[in-house]
């Protein structure tokens, strides 16, 4: 198995719900105020604040991300360490991880998953009706 090419995988995937989480709301802020439909879907919205939900937790119990282990595993099996992966998994890397206290991205993710919780009141979700879905 290559295990460089399966972190680079799994760093894509851990960018992939990061990017689910930032866009996903700023999608609903916009999407609010310009009236998309969409944005109010009851299973998209759940989703999105299930795993901002999940970051918050991991964050005050100071449990590292399951992905964020995973890629370490995956890159020692590898041979490698930080910066020594892959273009791909290094720019991944990059993007994921800024050089910020921990203490401070906790606070960053609690507020966000404040902003997150406090969006399904301001712009609830609604499930779709008969009338609507015909």
């Amino acid at each position: 198995m290559d295990y460089a090419l399966a972190a680079d995988f799994i760093a894509g995937i851990h960018l992939a719900i990061v990017l689910y989480v930032i866009v996903g709301q700023l999608l609903v802020v916009v999407g609010g105020f310009l009236k998309w439909g969409w944005v109010r879907n009851l299973w998209f919205r759940l989703s999105h604040f299930l795993v901002i939900f999940i970051v918050v937790l991991e964050a005050g119990f100071g449990v590292m991300c399951p992905f964020t282990t995973w890629e370490y595993d995956l890159r020692e099996m590898a041979g490698q360490e930080g910066q020594d992966g892959s273009f791909i998994g290094n720019l991944l890397h990059d993007i994921l991880f800024v050089d910020v206290p921990q203490g401070t991205l906790n606070i960053v993710y609690v507020i966000f998953g404040l902003v997150v919780f406090g969006s399904l009141f301001i712009i609830p979700p609604r499930r779709r009706t008969a009338v609507e879905s015909s």
